[in-house]
């Protein structure tokens, strides 16, 4: 799709257009009601404006638009598919063991035992080794902090999906 486009489509389409780079109700309302947009910088900062100033509730109806990862199957068939794929393109990329992988479903739990919304992260380009210490580093903050790293995880979320967007 490319910007003209984005700009032309209805307010139905816009919504679900909008709701697949982020599911935050308010956030897509705002970016939704900003167009036109005149360039992909001025939706990048449009985007940007409509996520600044949101509330917790906000956030985390945002962040409910992402599974979970916790399920030790479920993470051992994904950083499986990936290994070939990271092998050639991503040297420092290496192989996900069965040690990183329940780590990761064990961090997961306790991550959202203890902030009650699930672990947020930006993994593109990220090995399962490197999601498992992040997540052992954000483990230890307050959900204050906490809150506002998930954010920022979502707000690098969403311009990925914009960019692949248009």
């Amino acid at each position: 799709m490319n910007l003209a486009k984005l700009n032309e489509l209805t307010l139905d389409q816009a919504k679900h257009t909008f709701m697949q780079c982020c599911t935050s109700s308010a956030w897509v309302s705002a970016i939704v009601s900003s167009r036109p947009f005149a360039d992909k910088q001025d939706l990048s900062t449009k985007a940007d404006l409509a996520w600044q100033g949101l509330t917790e509730a906000d956030y985390l109806e945002a962040f409910e638009g992402h599974p979970q990862i916790g399920n030790v199957d479920t993470l051992r068939a994904k950083y499986a598919n990936t290994k070939e794929l990271a092998s050639g393109e991503q040297s420092s990329v290496s192989e996900a063991t069965e040690q990183v992988i329940a780590s990761l479903s064990q961090g997961n739990t306790d991550y959202l035992e203890k902030f009650g919304f699930i672990f947020i992260v930006c993994a593109t380009g990220k090995s399962a080794a490197q999601m498992v210490a992040l997540l052992q580093a954000r483990l230890p903050n307050d959900k204050a902090t906490e809150l506002m790293n998930a954010a920022e995880e979502q707000r690098k979320i969403f311009h990925l999906r914009l960019d692949k967007l248009v």
